[in-house]
């Protein structure tokens, strides 16, 4: 059964003005300490991209939930990583932990997670479902 759905697009110039002009305040406060350092690894010309999709995967991750104003709260909460084959997947603690077993009444859940980019956009599409037990 389908809980939710949540997509998102951003623009990688606005996450890129954004950098440049709260610089790690805005990463500190958005992406976990995994996913700025992951980011550092990468070329400074894709860093904004990278930023980008993860904001989009955490806004429509939010959105999925059904969450209002105040979601940005728990975006530290909300990590994005990849498997070994590089498909991305979400790692969900605190909150936002609670906000989903919440959502899916304690049943079993599934999280879809799709993220894609072009060089000015990154979107997310994310699904949340769980099984009938």
């Amino acid at each position: 059964m389908i809980i939710g759905i949540g997509t998102d697009l951003v623009q990688v110039n606005r996450i890129e003005a954004t950098l440049k002009k709260f610089g790690s305040s805005f990463e500190e406060k958005v992406f976990t300490l995994f996913e700025q350092e992951r980011a550092k690894k990468l070329p400074s010309e894709k860093q904004a991209s990278f930023y980008a999709k993860r904001f989009a995967a955490k806004e429509a991750f939010s959105k999925a939930l059904g969450c209002g104003i105040g979601k940005e709260a728990f975006f530290q909460d909300i990590e994005v990583q990849n498997n070994e084959k590089g498909a991305p997947f979400f790692v969900i603690k605190g909150k936002a932990l609670a906000s989903l077993k919440e959502k899916t009444k304690g049943m079993p859940y599934q999280i879809h997670l799709s993220l894609s980019d072009e060089k000015d956009f990154a979107l997310c599409f994310v699904v949340i479902e769980t099984t009938l037990v």
